[in-house]
């Protein structure tokens, strides 16, 4: 029977994604897994895996099409099936007398509108839950819509169906505020102006600058973090990690962050409040413990998530991290790669850090912040020693967890480290 290839969700405030291009074409046969094209979201390029298998029938997107989360992207089934019925499903390219009309250009195309099952009713003036924030746009007026700051619910549109075009957004003049309203505090929250003079150079903010600009805004004006630092003795884990890679081919070695992403999920095992989130009213503890690690890519950073880290030996740790690492620094991200995080380690080590404090990252409700391990003088026993140290930071949010909960957290984490075969058990 016949299915939907779909747009992912890749991460809690993503609303819709760029088709890229299509790997597979009609009548291609397609398994469940395989990589069938590239999407972009606001944190990478990724890979998108099919949910279904069969033979590719029809294609509901081309390239260039901005496609919302949970759109349909394509229908799978077997040779020959009829899929008429399904066509005009959610998401679905439009009809040939729709794609007749002489509407526009390449700025002003837009995610199709679905089409209506003669039984449906008439079509309302309701906000579309299929379309981002149910308001039906192209993509060009999106951007400039979110470039100036301009709601599209206040924008009434001229385009086919009540769409809202560039043109629409341009002409857009917002009314004035009543007196008496009070302005919501994120629309306070802005960039101070700055003039760009001859010496200076202007660069357009990337999907993924912006949506790092957006979350780490949220996080820090949010969320109410606290920070603890220890110092942990690195000698022991180094020593440890040394004598596993001696014996080990260069592509299967484990590395110090492979170390500490282990022990960070072992000892959150002990304090599930640092596997949680703040729902407002409640909040959320995840059964299930998968660290992620932020990675740095070329224009801003991205976190791969490995799964039930606390469960999965350091040797798989260590390759799933390889691998992820390796995908995402050549764009080639997998929706698996980046979903699912319920703690984050971020590891400034390499670059010769002392010592340093990360956002969290939302909707979680701490970060791991690690510096680097260096030999400093130490006292051992009354005298004077050289020892190898690491300062961590733990971010945490003070809604969900506290400062005692959060030290205990550090303590545990440093035993794990100092004393390394348990990592191993």
């Amino acid at each position: 029977m016949a299915d939907y290839i779909v747009m992912p969700k890749l991460g809690f405030d993503m609303r819709e994604g760029v088709l890229n291009t299509w790997l597979k074409q009609v009548g291609e046969p397609v398994t469940k897994g395989e990589v069938v094209a590239e999407i972009e979201s606001d944190k990478a390029t990724l890979e998108l895996e099919a949910q279904v298998a069969g033979t590719l029938l029809h294609l509901l997107h081309n390239p260039g099409d901005v496609v919302p989360v949970g759109a349909n992207m394509a229908i799978v089934g077997e040779q020959g099936e009829d899929i008429s019925g399904l066509v005009g499903g959610n998401g679905a390219a439009p009809s040939p007398e729709t794609t007749s009309e002489p509407e526009a250009t390449t700025d002003e195309s837009y995610p199709p509108a679905p089409q209506a099952h003669p039984s449906s009713p008439p079509a309302s003036s309701a906000p579309d839950e299929s379309f981002p924030g149910g308001v039906k746009a192209t993509p060009v007026a999106r951007r400039l819509a979110e470039d100036r700051q301009i709601d599209l619910l206040q924008v009434k549109g001229s385009g086919p169906d009540g769409r809202i075009t560039k043109a629409d957004v341009e002409a857009f003049v917002p009314a004035a505020p009543a007196p008496t309203a009070p302005t919501p505090a994120k629309e306070t929250i802005a960039s101070t102006p700055v003039a760009a003079g001859p010496d200076s150079e202007e660069l357009g903010l990337t999907r993924l600058r912006q949506a790092i600009g957006r979350r780490m805004v949220e996080s820090k004006t949010t969320v109410p973090h606290f920070y603890v630092t220890t110092e942990i003795d690195m000698a022991p884990a180094l020593a440890l990690r040394k004598q596993i890679n001696a014996s080990l081919p260069d592509e299967l070695k484990v590395s110090v962050n492979d170390m500490i992403v282990k022990a960070a999920a072992l000892a959150v095992r002990d304090f599930p409040n640092l596997n949680a989130a703040f729902a407002g009213d409640k909040i959320i503890r995840h059964k299930q413990i998968s660290v992620g690690s932020a990675v740095a890519i070329e224009g801003g950073l991205t976190t791969v998530v490995q799964k039930d880290t606390d469960t999965s030996t350091l040797s798989k740790i260590a390759g799933d991290n390889r691998a992820m690492i390796a995908r995402a620094r050549d764009g080639k991200v997998r929706p698996d790669d980046v979903e699912g995080g319920t703690f984050t380690v971020s590891n400034l080590g390499v670059f010769d850090v002392d010592h340093f404090i990360a956002i969290i990252n939302p909707p979680e409700a701490a970060i791991l912040a690690i510096g680097s391990a260096r030999e400093v003088p130490v006292v051992k026993d009354g005298q004077l020693a050289v020892g190898t140290r690491m300062k961590a930071t733990i971010s945490a949010d003070h809604r969900v967890t506290d400062g005692a909960e959060a030290a205990q957290y550090m303590q545990r984490l440093k035993e794990l480290l100092e004393n390394p075969l348990r990592l191993l058990v």
